[in-house]
């Protein structure tokens, strides 16, 4: 993974911006960093895979790595259009204490696989972009946008706000918490590889 990874946060270095903006340069760097770590990790743990290993899964109602793959892919659209539903509003610092949690904790917490929740039913896998390889190219576009954005914006990303079921989080975690999504996901499909019964390449 270190080869995969190492290449990228060299790109990610010399395309980072020191130009005064609105997030620090370690929050830039930060937010630059985990989107293309994840996505690194993601296609890694695909790599080589057949259709056979793609399609398994390890008991009939759970999801393939196929379908983990989909289900990312609508996400990273749900999640677009939250971020850019929480710019459309002004700025505003005085709601800052609604923010209860942390960068830290919040990762801990979408990262734990220990808690399983259940996916509503618009993020549920059907076949939405038609293939596997269209899934993951839905995916790869959308986070590119995503990683070109948070290199460039010049937003106030942490007094603006989106609302998850758990509470309210800034912008700049919405970034975070797409990234820490991914990760939960991609763990999902180790899990799937590790099943004793998962098809040899």
């Amino acid at each position: 993974m270190k080869k995969i990874l190492l290449p990228i946060f060299a790109l990610t270095l010399l395309s980072f911006s020191l130009s005064n903006s609105k997030l620090t340069d370690m929050e830039r760097l930060k937010g630059a960093l985990e989107l293309a770590k994840t996505q690194a990790h993601m296609l890694e743990t695909l790599d080589g895979l057949t259709q056979e290993q793609l399609n398994f899964k390890s008991s009939p109602d759970s999801w393939s790595i196929a379908e983990c793959v989909e289900h990312l892919a609508i996400s990273e659209n749900a999640f677009d259009q939250m971020l850019q539903g929480s710019l459309k509003t002004p700025a505003d610092p005085s709601r800052r204490a609604e923010v209860k949690m942390t960068d830290k904790e919040l990762m801990a917490m979408i990262t734990n696989r220990d808690t399983k929740v259940k996916t509503s039913e618009p993020f549920e896998p059907s076949g939405k972009f038609g293939s596997y390889e269209e899934s993951l190219k839905a995916f790869e576009t959308k986070r590119l946008e995503h990683r070109t954005f948070i290199e460039t914006t010049e937003e106030d990303l942490r007094n603006h706000y989106g609302q998850l079921p758990f509470g309210t989080i800034d912008a700049f975690q919405i970034i975070l918490f797409m990234s820490g999504h991914t990760e939960r996901h991609v763990m999902q499909m180790e899990e799937v590889k590790a099943d004793k019964n998962f098809p040899k390449a």
